[in-house]
């Protein structure tokens, strides 16, 4: 558990300078641009790496937390439509989603870790996704207030973009859903 945590320090912390624009600005001038932008590459990696050995090592001694009903399953899956969908709109162009959130890929991040902290009970998930959850709502929050303050608004969306948006995010669920999810983390949502 202890690789899990320090793994989730690194991601998370790293992807929280941006909470400390000041802080961020100066490890801008002492590196360089592209120098930061190599360590902060370099942080996040690790943390990612860590993340997942540190979850693989905590399935071998697995702590049931809680059992959810099995219902929780089907709504896991349908808020992992839902992230999905938002993990889209923070790309495909001239949707209105993005025009509406702002910042869809955290909100998708947040329904993403509600989700599978419903449907499951595991200490090392409810670390993960516990985790990923309280980053996800305070970053969503920040990144709000700071759009607000400093008078930031997403570009006005189109039916075709939230359309091509809903598409692709749907495509990309169903790829995961049934044939990724299984071989990259060993569980197979659909059987």
């Amino acid at each position: 558990m202890t690789m899990l945590i320090l793994g989730l320090v690194l991601f998370l912390g790293i992807h929280c300078t941006g909470f400390a624009p000041a802080w961020r600005d100066r490890q801008v001038a002492r590196f360089g641009a592209n120098g930061w932008k190599g360590l902060y590459s370099l942080v996040a990696l690790a943390g990612f790496v860590l993340i997942i050995w540190g979850f693989q090592q905590a399935r071998l001694n697995p702590v049931l937390l809680y059992t959810p009903p099995v219902w929780m399953g089907h709504l896991n899956a349908l808020f992992t439509l839902i992230a999905f969908i938002l993990l889209a709109a923070a790309y495909v162009p001239g949707n209105r989603i993005h025009a509406k959130l702002g910042h869809p890929m955290v909100a998708g991040t947040k329904i993403w870790a509600l989700g599978h902290l419903l449907s499951i009970g595991f200490l090392r998930d409810v670390v993960l996704f516990g985790a990923f959850l309280v980053w996800a709502i305070v970053a969503f929050a920040r990144l709000r207030r700071r759009d607000r303050a400093r008078g930031v608004s997403p570009a006005p969306g189109t039916l075709k973009g939230d359309v091509i948006t809903v598409v692709v995010g749907v495509v990309a669920w169903a790829l995961f859903a049934f044939w990724l999810h299984g071989p990259l983390i060993g569980v197979r949502p659909f059987g």
